[in-house]
């Protein structure tokens, strides 16, 4: 019984010390000049997930294909999207750092 009533007394404590934090003013502890990191206040934020789920809607012939494509090469079909998004996303991504460094190579200096 002492050790609930102890928990308790620590419950109503915790309370009662945030009520009384949130009726005063805490402006004054705020240095607009100097933000505070989360570091600085000791708090860690969850690591992101390394995967997210994502649901999107294909069509069924092309989900079908996708299908039949990883089939025959003996691999999932996501892991088989993930590769092929992966692989297109950085063809993509070279294709345009080529045409932004063209443009900027034929650009007229002013």
């Amino acid at each position: 019984m002492a050790q609930k009533r102890k928990t308790t007394t620590k419950k109503t404590k915790r309370r009662a010390e945030i009520r009384d934090y949130d009726t005063r003013d805490t402006s004054t502890m705020i240095d607009p000049h100097k933000p505070l990191t989360f570091e600085d206040i000791d708090l860690d934020l969850p690591k992101p997930p390394p995967t997210q789920v994502v649901s999107i809607r294909l069509p069924s012939a092309l989900l079908n294909q996708l299908k039949a494509f990883a089939s025959a090469r003996d691999v999932p079909y996501q892991a088989l999207i993930k590769l092929l998004l992966a692989e297109s996303l950085a063809r993509e991504q070279t294709a345009h750092r080529v045409r932004v460094s063209r443009s900027n190579a034929h650009a007229t200096p002013r």
